[in-house]
């Protein structure tokens, strides 16, 4: 089976402002506001690669590290770090830029798990993904390690 290049699939500066309506009380970005443009995003990039309908089986290491605020733009990327049989990792990052000062910071890094399906919703094969640069390498390397700490972790 042919593969297609991670550049084929990948988001690479989806923008986002953040609005009074996406506000916790605390004045910060609602942790579930960005969960939702994220899973978004990641089935995207999963539905472009794969040519397929794709549903989200997992999240793995969602990690919030820092907060936005209201006026702040969120720069979101995301693409798919490896395939298999039926599923595929995608990673996503979100970064938050200060529209005064330009400065960035740091939201979210998250990693996604899909399995694309067929009309019957039953999984369906996948074709590879090919990595082309030194990272897309070391994240698909890294993608199949947390794989299969999570399918031994779900045997336990």
């Amino acid at each position: 089976m042919e593969g297609k290049p991670v550049s084929a699939s990948q988001i690479v500066d989806q923008v986002v402002e953040v609005f009074p309506n996406d506000l916790n009380p605390h004045g910060t970005l609602f942790g579930g506001r960005v969960m939702q443009i994220v899973d978004t995003l990641a089935a995207i990039v999963a539905k472009r690669h794969s040519g397929k309908v794709c549903v989200t089986l997992g999240i793995d290491s969602v990690r919030f590290l820092n907060p936005a605020r209201r006026g702040d733009i969120l720069v979101c990327m995301a693409s798919v770090n490896r395939t298999w049989r039926t599923s595929m990792e995608v990673g996503v990052k979100v970064v938050a830029e200060d529209f005064r000062t330009l400065d960035h910071k740091d939201i979210l890094s998250a990693y996604f798990t899909f399995v694309a399906v067929d009309d019957d919703h039953k999984p369906v094969e996948i074709i590879p993904v090919i990595p082309e640069t030194p990272e897309q390498m070391k994240r698909f390397d890294e993608a199949d390690l947390r794989r299969r700490y999570r399918l031994t972790a779900h045997r336990s």
